[in-house]
């Protein structure tokens, strides 16, 4: 059986969020459903003699998702390596930028926003998701909510996923730098969600009135729940950068850092890889373009003073 976070505790969360800030509040607040586990072996360890391959994943989505959606692809390289993987999953995209500056982590999947403002990462590879290797920003609003741009939300209440996302955070920010807008006064009050699908939901459950969210993550929450599709909205989209990527720690071993790149280079070629790639709506992993992540720079330029 999937496995979900109750909805009730995070309507609960949200509305306490929401006391507590009051319409008066500007500042985004953060709004935690759940600790994930720091540290979550996924089979029993294997008598290999080799230490455990450490693999964190930032928080796109909320943590029982991703362990839901990472589960199959983590295993199939735990397969192929032969050697124990271990799932590190932590609240913020910065703690996981964290993890890769003091090589606490052998490989990641982040942000597009969350690399462009790391350090002590590189480029290892990038899905290819539905022909694409770019994303955007989605500003979507509730159905019955009239405004038909992220300019005109003025006043109203919203919800961004992490300080580094870019589409959740840093895009919207931006847009509104560029139209001479002030990001910490604009809405009436606005809280981190933490995850795209939980900023989602708290849009189709009317608990906010607008929300930044991943352009694929939307495209695939909306397949998964067509229920969904008319109470929510896209009004506005950013420009588009490419997709999420896979990084390693500077400094990983060259033996073992191509070893794992060509295991996830080459997983779309079996069935079982496939299905793994299918669970995260993956097409497959190709060689990473960091030109790709240019137009990012001036946008992480422009907002960092408000991060």
């Amino acid at each position: 059986m999937k496995r979900r976070f109750s909805f009730g505790l995070f309507a609960v969360f949200l509305l306490l969020v929401g006391l507590l800030a009051g319409c008066s509040a500007p500042a985004a607040k953060p709004v935690r459903l759940q600790d994930p586990e720091a540290r979550m072996p996924l089979t029993a360890p294997k008598s290999t003699g080799f230490t455990p391959f450490r693999v964190a994943v930032s928080s796109i989505l909320s943590p029982m998702e991703t362990l839901d959606g990472y589960e199959p692809l983590l295993k199939y390289l735990e397969a192929r390596l032969d050697r124990p993987v271990v799932l590190l999953q932590r609240r913020t995209y910065q703690e996981v930028n964290q993890l890769l500056q003091e090589r606490g982590v052998d490989l990641a999947f982040v942000c597009s926003g969350g690399y462009t403002a790391g350090q002590g990462m590189e480029l290892f590879a990038m899905p290819e998701v539905r022909g694409r290797r770019t994303y955007q920003s989605y500003i979507i609003v509730r159905s019955g909510l009239t405004t038909g741009s992220l300019a005109s939300l003025a006043g109203h209440s919203f919800a961004f996923t992490d300080p580094l996302s870019f589409s959740g955070h840093m895009a919207p920010q931006s847009m509104l730098i560029a139209q001479k807008l002030s990001p910490q006064t604009h809405f009436s009050r606005s809280f981190f969600t933490f995850s795209h699908d939980n900023s989602i939901r708290s849009v189709v459950e009317g608990l906010v009135d607008g929300a930044a969210v991943d352009s694929m993550i939307y495209d695939r929450i909306l397949a998964q729940r067509p229920e969904w599709t008319g109470k929510v909205r896209i009004i506005e989209k950013s420009l588009s950068v490419g997709n999420p990527p896979v990084v390693v720690p500077q400094g990983l071993d060259v033996a073992l850092k191509q070893k794992v790149q060509d295991i996830l280079l080459k997983m779309h070629e079996d069935s079982i890889g496939k299905e793994a790639l299918r669970r995260l709506d993956y097409d497959r992993f190709i060689l990473p373009q960091p030109e790709l992540y240019e137009p990012l720079k001036p946008i992480w330029q422009a907002v960092r003073g408000l991060i």
